[in-house]
C-alpha cells in the first residue's frame, strides 16, 4: 500500500486556506458597505435623497410668508439650481413646528416670538435666520358680540383660550400687566386654534387670543369684538428659523430660501387681493377674511440684530419669570456666529 508524504498535502491546504479567507473578506466588505452610515444627521446632509439632490424639509404654517411662497411658486425650480429638492409639511401653529425641528424632521420653518423661546428652553437645536418687519395688528384677544366684558379688569376669573406657546402668549401677558392683572388671576386654557374656536363660539372660553388668519376670519364670521390687539403691547415679528446643522452645512439652500421669502413677500405687498385669491383654496378661507389678514402683517425679510436679539431676550425673561419655561435662556446662543 503507497503512503503518501506528509508535505504533499501543504500546497492543497494553503489554497483552500487563501480562498476561503478570500470569501470571508469579500462578505465582510459587502456587509460593512451595505450598513455604512454618515455620522452626520440627516439636517446636516440636507436629507440625501437617490438622484443626489439634497432635500430641504419646510415647515409651514396656515398663512404667513412661507405659505405664501408655497402658493406662489418658483422655490424649488430655485433651490433644484441649487442642487436640493423641497418637502413641505404643515402645521397647525409655531410650537407644533418647533417640536418637529427639535426631533430633526423638519430643516426650515416660520415661528412668531414666543414658540422658539419655549422651544430653546426645552433644548430644541434651532437657530435664528431673519425675521418679518413688526406686525403687532396681526394678533388680538377676541370676546363674543354680547360678551359682557369690555375691560381688561372684566377678564379677572375667566377662561381664556389660547394655543400654548404662541407668539400671542407674549400678547397675553403684556395685556395683563396693561391693565393690572396677573397672569394668575386669569384661567388660560390651552388649545389649538381649531378647537378654541369651538370653544369659543359655544361659550367654554370668555375670551380667545390668536393670531392672523384666525383672527379675522372668527371676528367676520361671529362678529367678535376685539378687546385689544398688539398695538402698543408688542411688536410680533415672524421669526425664520433652522435646525443648527442644517444651517451650517447647508448654506447654498439658506441664502435660497431668504432671498425667495424676500421676493415672494414684494410681490405680496403688491398684490394684496391676488395673495387673498391664492391663498383662499389652500387655507380653506373666505378671500375678506384673508384680505383683512393680510392688511395687518408687514412684509419681508430682514437680518437678526442686537436689537432684535434684545428684544426676545426680553420675552424670554419675562416667561422665566413667570415660571412657563424652565429655566433661564440665553437667545443669543440660538444664533449663528
Amino acid at each position: 500500500m503507497n503512503k503518501t508524504h506528509p508535505n504533499s498535502f501543504k500546497p492543497v491546504k494553503k489554497g483552500i486556506l487563501l480562498l476561503a479567507l478570500a470569501i470571508v473578506l469579500s462578505l465582510l466588505s459587502a456587509c460593512g458597505a451595505g450598513n455604512s452610515k454618515s455620522s452626520e444627521s440627516p439636517s446636516a446632509q440636507g436629507s440625501s435623497g437617490a438622484s443626489g439632490s439634497k432635500t430641504v424639509r419646510i415647515g409651514y404654517q396656515k398663512y404667513a410668508s412661507i405659505n405664501i411662497l408655497k402658493e406662489k411658486g418658483g422655490l424649488e425650480e430655485k433651490l433644484a439650481e441649487a442642487g436640493y429638492k423641497v418637502e413641505w409639511t404643515q402645521f397647525p401653529g409655531g410650537p407644533q413646528l418647533l417640536e418637529a425641528m427639535n426631533v430633526r424632521s423638519i430643516d426650515f420653518g416660520n415661528v412668531g416670538e414666543a414658540p422658539p423661546i419655549f422651544a430653546q428652553a426645552a433644548g430644541a437645536p434651532l437657530v435664528y435666520l431673519g425675521h418679518s418687519p413688526a406686525s403687532p395688528k396681526a394678533e388680538a384677544i377676541l370676546v363674543p358680540e354680547n360678551s359682557p366684558i369690555q375691560t381688561g379688569a372684566d377678564l379677572k376669573g375667566k377662561k381664556v383660550a389660547l394655543n400654548k406657546g404662541s407668539n400671542v402668549h407674549y400678547l397675553l401677558v403684556k395685556y395683563l400687566e396693561k391693565e393690572g392683572l396677573k397672569y394668575s388671576d386669569i384661567q388660560v386654557v390651552f388649545l389649538p386654534p381649531a378647537d378654541a374656536r369651538a370653544a369659543f363660539e359655544s361659550g367654554n372660553v370668555d375670551a380667545w387670543v390668536i393670531w392672523e388668519p384666525f383672527y379675522s376670519a372668527a371676528q367676520l364670521a361671529t362678529k367678535a369684538r376685539v378687546l385689544a390687539d398688539g398695538e402698543g403691547l408688542v411688536d410680533n415679528y415672524e421669526f425664520y428659523l433652522a435646525e443648527r446643522s442644517f444651517a451650517e452645512n447647508n448654506k447654498p439652500a439658506v441664502d435660497v430660501l431668504l432671498a425667495a421669502l424676500q421676493e415672494s413677500d414684494e410681490w405680496a405687498e403688491a398684490n394684496l387681493s391676488e395673495v387673498a385669491k391664492i391663498l383662499a383654496p389652500a387655507l380653506d378661507l373666505d378671500v375678506p377674511s384673508l384680505e383683512q389678514a393680510l392688511s395687518h402683517r408687514g412684509f419681508g425679510v430682514e437680518p437678526i440684530t442686537d436689537d432684535i436679539i434684545a428684544a426676545q431676550q426680553k420675552i424670554a425673561d419675562a416667561f422665566f419669570e413667570l415660571q412657563l419655561i424652565p429655566s433661564a435662556i440665553d437667545v443669543k446662543e440660538a444664533v449663528l456666529k
